[in-house]
């Protein structure tokens, strides 16, 4: 390649870079003097050897172009406040040629460097605009057509991009859990949205490959194909050698990747379209034809530092950024516009200084469009909800001979078997759900032929088979990846998550992931999952901290998750269904904790009496939303609000109470943590004479709190009021564990100190 003259204002230390990465580009081709070929046709080679047609090259590099200047266009108008991010893709245009060779149907999760894919994706469907719509990004304007204005995201509906925002990895399992659910749909019988031969494409930095998040997705990646399962997923490391300020060691991606078992390695020249573009085909069409996970290393560099706050001058050495600023791909572009004959000196730079002008026109028109302005604005596509039609859907019972089969017969049906306790009615509804949405899908770990720990998914199996009901790797952040997957294409996941402290170590992909699509996509995009969670404390016999995990904190803190906890059986089949529909209808992700001490529980108040089992409610019945369960509901010298374990406790305890001081107990079981029905607490509280909060939770970030706010917001603040909650602790084993969570006792006692 031809030398990059630099002028001697670029060496001063605090010239812009970005003026300079700009400068460079005008000054190499003012000053190019290489042979120039004869003029040739759209079909043929853009040059000798290459697979690049001319036509290719030419939209190849009007997209590496608008990339660019759509970067240039941010560093200038941020100081302006006419848009708001500056985290580029300079260096990275050739992620285009991805974009190129593959479909636009072909599900994508990017990583913020991928404006060069996102233009060349433009162009798959007609009346696309990728300068007006990355402009409108960058302005944070409503009319953004990837999230309405509530992040600079590289997203579209109709190209089948899905929002992310500043991913670190995070992507990665969902990337591969879309991949395996596009066979997997063959084998249930599941329509997909796409081709059958979609793949799915993944890109992230060599930083981010060392993230354990991306870990997780490489082993399972490679765990799929070692078993002979398709996952056709292409992970593409755009390799610019640096993460932040942080260097990556030279040789390090090839040498941790291209020997990896069951991930076929391919190599690519991000900065050369005409020599990396066979390389890029070769990785794309390895990935289709094999269905096999395939890890695409392309050659990248990164010009004009990570964003605009990062003065790169300050950290490395004036050489250095020579050096690395030599590597533009941009550079390369045009040696070979001008070597090859497309372009004359002054086409390519009229064609160079177009594209600038067009993009911030464009930036000036999106800033002149509104923002968001309000805050239902901002929360409109957090978490929609339909009552209506979701209790339409909850209700709804068109399907008896699916239900015959999965049950066996009339006389099985579980609503024409005797009352039965939490574990048995949690299966029973399963089999019911199960039933109804075809499209379903049951997996984690152990549920398949053991049926789960507890025995919960028991016969689940066996009714629906291994398609649609199958145990996974010991892994909760791919069984979250594989729920999200799943529902990208139209099913509907029901992971298991076999404790809640398994939970905490794969958070993110319910905070980060799952729960913000919704609202990053501005509700185009949704993935209903409803998650189970073996949850809370109280086991007798085992335990410890990892079975007995009493923190729903974690839970309650994600915007727009719902969150419920029943403490009896009928309650569980009734609020199954509601969280079922809420996924379906209104795309909602939910979270169902179901109480492990009280999966056997049969009695309440003696050995014997079999007061905690109950019948099965018959489909056609569903819980509301919000809605709690009321015990001795005329009672109101003492009201105890409490949810889960607490439940079956508090009326314990009444029984004492009552014999004790003869007051008449209230019990509220709130039934739904997230979001919490304040207007149901505070209505139970205004004419209770006392009240008690009873949280199994720890005492700080618990239910608890959020009970006390509802009451004193809803003007009940002066009601003689204590909290019996759990130690700020984690869990000990065997007996000790009684001594840091609340026991009926405890609610006793609080009684009589509000005598």
């Amino acid at each position: 390649m031809t030398a990059i003259p630099y002028s001697l204002t670029a060496r001063h230390k605090g010239f812009n870079r970005a003026e300079i990465v700009d400068q460079n580009f005008t000054e190499f081709v003012q000053l190019w003097q290489g042979d120039v070929q004869a003029p040739h046709g759209g079909h043929s080679p853009v040059l000798p050897g290459s697979t690049l047609d001319a036509q290719g090259f030419r939209e190849l590099l009007e997209s590496q172009l608008i990339s660019r200047h759509l970067d240039l266009m941010a560093r200038v108008l941020r100081v302006q406040n006419k848009v708001f991010y500056t985290i580029g893709s300079s260096g990275h245009e050739g992620n285009a040629m991805v974009a190129r060779l593959t479909r636009h149907t072909d599900p994508a999760f990017l990583h913020y460097r991928s404006g060069g894919f996102m233009a060349e994706r433009f162009r798959k469907l007609p009346g696309m605009d990728p300068v007006m719509d990355s402009a409108l990004s960058f302005a944070a304007s409503m009319e953004d057509p990837a999230s309405g204005g509530r992040h600079k995201v590289w997203g579209s509906k109709p190209l089948w991009v899905l929002p992310q925002t500043s991913t670190i990895a995070s992507h990665l399992p969902k990337a591969l859990g879309t991949a395996v659910a596009i066979e997997q749909a063959r084998r249930i019988g599941h329509k997909l949205p796409i081709p059958e031969d979609s793949i799915a494409i993944c890109s992230f930095g060599d930083a981010s490959s060392n993230h354990a998040t991306a870990q997780t997705a490489f082993n399972a990646a490679a765990w799929t194909a070692y078993q002979k399962l398709p996952a056709p997923v292409l992970y593409v490391c755009e390799d610019n050698g640096i993460g932040i300020s942080v260097k990556t060691p030279s040789g390090w991606v090839a040498n941790n990747f291209r020997h990896r078992a069951d991930l076929d390695y391919f190599y690519a020249d991000g900065l050369d379209l005409a020599n990396g573009y066979a390389q890029v085909q070769e990785a794309v069409e390895h990935c289709r034809t094999t269905r096999r996970p395939t890890f695409l290393h392309l050659r990248t560099t990164r010009v004009m530092g990570h964003a605009g706050t990062d003065f790169e001058i300050e950290w490395r050495s004036v050489e250095e950024l020579f050096a690395v600023e030599a590597t533009d791909p941009l550079l390369r572009s045009a040696e070979i516009a001008l070597s090859s004959g497309l372009y004359t000196k002054e086409s390519l730079l009229a064609l160079y200084e177009a594209t600038r002008k067009r993009c911030f026109e464009a930036a000036e028109d999106a800033d002149r469009r509104p923002r968001l302005s309000t805050l239902d604005q901002v929360m409109k596509p957090l978490a929609p909800y339909t009552p209506a039609a979701v209790k339409a859907e909850a209700e709804r019972a068109d399907y008896q001979d699916r239900r015959l089969a999965a049950f066996g017969s009339e006389e099985k049906l579980p609503e024409n078997q005797p009352p039965r306790h939490l574990a048995i009615q949690i299966g029973q509804a399963l089999h019911d759900i199960m039933a109804k949405y075809p499209e379903s899908l049951l997996f984690g770990e152990d549920v398949a032929m053991k049926g789960g720990v507890y025995t919960v998914t028991k016969g689940l199996h066996k009714t629906f088979k291994g398609s649609r009901v199958f145990n996974t790797l010991l892994d909760e952040t791919i069984i979250l990846g594989l729920a999200q997957g799943y529902a990208n294409m139209g099913m509907l996941p029901l992971p298991e998550i076999q404790y809640l402290a398994y939970f905490h170590n794969a958070c993110d992909q319910i905070r980060g992931e799952a729960a913000s699509l919704q609202f990053f996509s501005n509700d185009q995009y949704r993935n209903p999952i409803v998650m189970r969670v073996a949850s809370l404390g109280y086991q007798k016999g085992f335990g410890g901290h990892f079975h007995n995990d009493n923190s729903i904190a974690a839970l309650r803190d994600i915007p727009g998750l719902v969150v419920g906890c029943p403490s009896r059986g009928d309650d569980a089949a009734t609020m199954l269904r509601t969280m079922t529909a809420l996924a379906k209808v209104d795309g909602r992700v939910c979270a169902y904790l179901e109480p492990i001490a009280l999966y056997m529980t049969k009695d309440l108040y003696e050995a014997g009496d079999g007061q905690w089992q109950f019948g099965y409610p018959a489909p056609g019945e569903a819980m509301t939303l919000g809605e709690g369960r009321v015990y001795n509901d005329e009672a109101n010298d003492l009201v105890v609000f409490t949810f889960g374990n607490g439940v079956p406790m508090s009326l314990r305890a009444a029984r004492t109470i009552e014999a004790e001081l003869g007051w008449k107990v209230r019990v509220v079981d709130l039934r739904w943590l997230a979001p919490l029905n304040d207007a149901f607490i505070a209505a139970q509280a205004q004419s209770a004479k006392r009240i008690i909060v009873l949280d199994e939770g720890r005492k700080s970030a618990g239910v608890g709190e959020g009970i006390i706010t509802a009451i004193v917001e809803g003007g009940c603040g002066g009601t003689p009021l204590e909290r019996v909650v759990g130690a700020d602790t984690y869990t000990p084993l065997a007996g000790a564990a009684l001594l840091v969570l609340p026991g009926d006792a405890d609610v006793v006692a609080a009684a009589r100190k509000l005598a």
